[in-house]
């Protein structure tokens, strides 16, 4: 592994170059193979956005009974990392936005399963903006403990595992290296002018408005998919609120990272409660993603350097060399008598 300067790494690929190992009960996973399942299924994605002619593209997408986009790009996905997932961990189960869900009576019953959006931001993919990605989340009891999430327009990965330090940002190198780097949420308070804040591109919404109007001259950005945490996580914003309908698999991966780089993904309003997973409604509540949010602090009056540093008052000060002289001559030794 080589290092430069503000921790950018570069480390050679192959099954040595890891970012980390850890273990969901009884199983060792490897966050480096999962990102692996998710970069193929970012490949495959990339193969159709590049490969559907122009003039075809008005028909790329059906829609679901919700409404929602589907495309071949969200099947062909769905289907490596699925078949990825269970070869590597057989007895992890699956959440995919693409797959039949579970009951819920089975669900109940899961330790920890694999929270999986093949294709987030089909609606981005469809606008052909490349504000896209690749989301395998894993949950322990309904939090989320580990995440990948890949951009396939630009070849970027993102990989966090909590209790393994900071997450990773991995650039692909045309070469045969990585080049990589910890991320950090941005610190702040909420009283500060001019904070960044990022919004959906597609879902914006009146409350959505309304909380980031409670600011001092933000400076908004709109982007698709989980690139709003990951905008969070690694410092380019302060803060996302998503005051419109998501579901678990938007945003369990980012999650995760989010909160390995020291944020938090709090439900609204409360603001107290991260977001839960693996519910009976598998819908997620209204929330904010938080950069490093300190407690605001008044600033304290600068003392007057003139002014005594003791907490006595000034005529206690006074005595205090009169009873010093007094203590002297009752604890000086008497004067020899004559004799």
């Amino acid at each position: 592994i080589f290092c430069g300067a503000h921790e950018v790494c570069v480390a050679m690929k192959g099954d040595k170059s890891t970012f980390g190992r850890f273990s969901a009960g009884e199983v060792s996973i490897n966050i480096d193979d999962v990102a692996a399942i998710a970069k193929e299924a970012g490949e495959a994605i990339m193969k159709i956005y590049d490969g559907t002619p122009l003039e075809s593209w008005g028909t790329i997408a059906t829609s679901k009974e919700d409404g929602s986009p589907l495309t071949a790009a969200d099947k062909a996905a769905n289907e490596i990392i699925v078949r990825g997932l269970r070869a590597k961990y057989p007895s992890i189960p699956i959440m995919s936005e693409e797959s039949a869900l579970s009951s819920v009576e089975e669900r109940r019953g899961w330790e920890h399963f694999w929270c999986v959006d093949p294709l987030d931001g089909t609606k981005e993919f469809v606008k052909r903006n490349g504000q896209f990605t690749v989301n395998i989340g894993l949950c322990e009891k309904g939090t989320p403990i580990a995440g990948v999430v890949y951009v396939p327009a630009t070849a970027v990965m993102y990989k966090g595992v909590k209790g393994l330090g900071p997450p990773i940002r991995e650039t692909d190198d045309p070469l045969g290296y990585d080049s990589y780097k910890s991320i950090f949420a941005a610190p702040f308070q909420e009283s500060d002018p001019n904070l960044k804040i990022v919004a959906s591109a597609s879902h914006n919404t009146p409350e959505t408005e309304a909380f980031i109007a409670r600011f001092q001259t933000p400076a908004i950005s709109n982007y698709g998919s989980s690139l709003k945490l990951l905008a969070v996580a690694e410092g380019a914003a302060h803060l996302y609120p998503r005051m419109a309908p998501t579901m678990e698999w938007d945003t369990c991966a980012a999650h995760a990272i989010v909160e390995c780089a020291g944020g938090q993904v709090l439900q609204y309003p409360g603001l107290d409660t991260p977001l839960r997973y693996n519910k009976d409604d598998v819908h997620n509540p209204f929330f904010v993603v938080y950069g490093k949010r300190q407690a605001h602090r008044a600033n304290k009056p600068k003392k007057d350097l003139l002014e005594p540093q003791s907490s006595f008052s000034k005529p206690a000060i006074l005595l205090v060399p009169l009873l010093a002289l007094l203590l002297f001559f009752l604890l000086s030794p008497s004067s020899p008598q004559d004799t």
